[in-house]
């Protein structure tokens, strides 16, 4: 398989579906407010799903154990149930789940902080759900959150942190500027791309979710795929799905 093309036809097939969207409420007459309407029909990672799904085959999962469009609910802690995005369920074991998120458009500042809520909760339930027995007594799954973002200039500007009683963390302040002394220091804050970099390696370093994958792509007819980080690219995120799914096929008995 190759891996770059097929990705890059993914990540294109993702920016096509919302502009159908878009049109598919325009010829109805019912257009939503902003992006919406783009976002309206929730099929826009559908070919980053099925890349995942093919590259779990590759590995050597059977399909048949692989889902993406239905059956998606595992049971939770903090409530009953939580649908994933793609989970693998082999044998009465729970392989893997993951979330595949995105985010494009003008309106950035309230989602980030969503997305983040999200993440960590849904991350924190399950496992908490696993420690309760939930899953029985199968090794933990592996949990996979990847995430795309539109790169335009706007998500790349710092962004100041309002802190107006404590400093907010160091990594957050980015990097200090002067006014002629030290007690008019301010810190610019870093821009909504660094946020969520940093949200996909934190996830991970708090073994919240065991991979994360972060790229940002342009919404082009001919979409330019950037991965900022090399701790967080798909390559990576691919190798750690394929280890996981070796591990689980060697502790199968036989």
């Amino acid at each position: 398989m190759n891996i770059d093309k097929r990705l890059q036809a993914a990540v294109q097939s993702y920016w096509d579906a919302r502009r159908k969207n878009k049109e598919k409420q325009v010829k109805s007459g019912k257009i939503d407010a902003g992006t919406r309407g783009e976002v309206t029909g929730g099929t826009q990672m559908g070919a980053l799903e099925v890349l995942v799904s093919d590259i779990l085959c590759e590995a050597g999962l059977e399909k048949v154990d692989i889902r993406t469009r239905t059956a998606l609910e595992l049971p939770g802690y903090f409530r009953a149930t939580k649908k994933w995005d793609l989970i693998v369920v082999s044998n009465g074991a729970l392989v893997l789940a993951m979330e595949f998120k995105s985010q494009a458009g003008k309106s950035i500042g309230n989602n980030v902080n969503n997305r983040s809520e999200g993440a960590v909760g849904s991350a924190k339930d399950i496992w908490t759900a696993f420690r309760e027995g939930r899953f029985g007594q199968a090794p933990p799954p592996f949990l996979g959150y990847l995430f795309l973002f539109e790169d335009r200039d706007n998500v790349k500007i710092s962004v100041a942190n309002k802190e107006p009683y404590f400093q907010v963390d160091p990594e957050f302040r980015g990097e200090a500027h002067s006014k002629n002394t030290t007690a008019l220091r301010q810190y610019k804050g870093v821009s909504y791309s660094k946020r969520y970099e940093l949200l996909c390696r934190r996830l991970v370093l708090e073994r919240l979710y065991t991979s994360a994958c972060f790229m940002m792509a342009t919404n082009s007819p001919k979409t330019k795929i950037t991965q900022p980080a090399e701790d967080l690219n798909f390559r990576r995120f691919v190798a750690a799905l394929r280890g996981h799914v070796v591990t689980f096929l060697g502790s199968r008995a036989r």
